[in-house]
């Protein structure tokens, strides 16, 4: 892939140019399309979006965790009778109403792990895509006796090497979200693993812009991440992109489906 940047539309623009655009563009929402011609990510065999719509054909009440701008509940063509989506985040609980609502969804708008606002057993599918801390208890508590937990979660080290371009090692953090913990603790909120698949994918980001983007987008990969205070180590990233046309990085994910046991007679 050396030099592939010549021929990148944004090779020829300056890093100050690149870097500008990226800082005023708007993220809010969870739709990454900005990013295209300039970041690719590749996706997980399993095809999430089309398990999720497959499940929500079926369930007769479900409830989607930490939904974002509502874009990956609301690519499902069915739903069933009782639907309902919850979002801690403001600009994205208004994203995704706008979104959800015309189609039958209730967006709720919850508090950082505050308890769930729903009956114990009111839902027989929960599914979320990437939830920061899944809340085992309580995912145990509004799924109904037989009930599925179908959800893609970020798994360990994602994203690592543009992480720890700005930060330096991070080796303990490394280990946050790894399955085998994320398992143990579905299991201990009485929670039974039907399946787990883990699968670790290819970044590749084309320009310093997209860099600038996605760490204000993702605030946790880079807390407290500023143009102005990152200015030395985005240079240097410039640079690299610039002479070997591309940063490659790695994602991880997980797939899980739990199911609440049936009370035995």
């Amino acid at each position: 892939m050396a030099h592939a940047a010549a021929g990148h539309p944004h090779a020829s623009r300056s890093f100050d140019d690149l870097v500008a655009e990226a800082a005023e563009v708007s993220v809010d929402g969870w739709d990454f399309s900005w990013l295209d011609g300039r970041a690719t990510e590749e996706r997980p065999a399993w095809g999430y979006r089309g398990l999720l719509a497959e499940r929500l054909a079926r369930a007769r009440a479900s409830l989607d965790l930490e939904t974002g701008g509502g874009e990956v509940l609301g690519s499902a063509d069915d739903f069933p009778p009782v639907a309902v989506a919850t979002e801690s985040w403001p600009p994205n609980a208004a994203v995704a109403t706008a979104l959800l609502h015309p189609r039958g969804v209730a967006v709720v708008a919850t508090q950082e792990r505050a308890p769930l606002p729903f009956a114990d057993g009111a839902f027989d599918l929960v599914t979320s895509r990437h939830p920061v801390d899944p809340p085992w208890s309580e995912i145990a508590r509004v799924l109904a006796p037989g009930g599925t937990y179908l959800a893609q979660h970020v798994g360990p080290a994602s994203g690592f090497e543009l992480i720890e371009w700005f930060l330096g090692p991070q080796p303990e953090a490394r280990r946050g979200r790894h399955h085998d913990d994320e398992e143990a603790a579905a299991r201990a909120a009485g929670l039974e693993v039907v399946d787990v698949r883990t699968q670790r994918l290819r970044i590749e980001i084309f320009d310093v812009g997209a860099v600038v983007y996605l760490l204000r987008k993702l605030v946790w990969w880079v807390p407290g991440f500023t143009v102005e205070a990152y200015g030395d180590r985005l240079r240097d990233l410039d640079a690299l992109i610039r002479r070997d046309g591309v940063f490659v990085a790695h994602s991880s994910r997980t797939l899980f489906e739990l199911r609440k046991p049936t009370p035995t007679a």
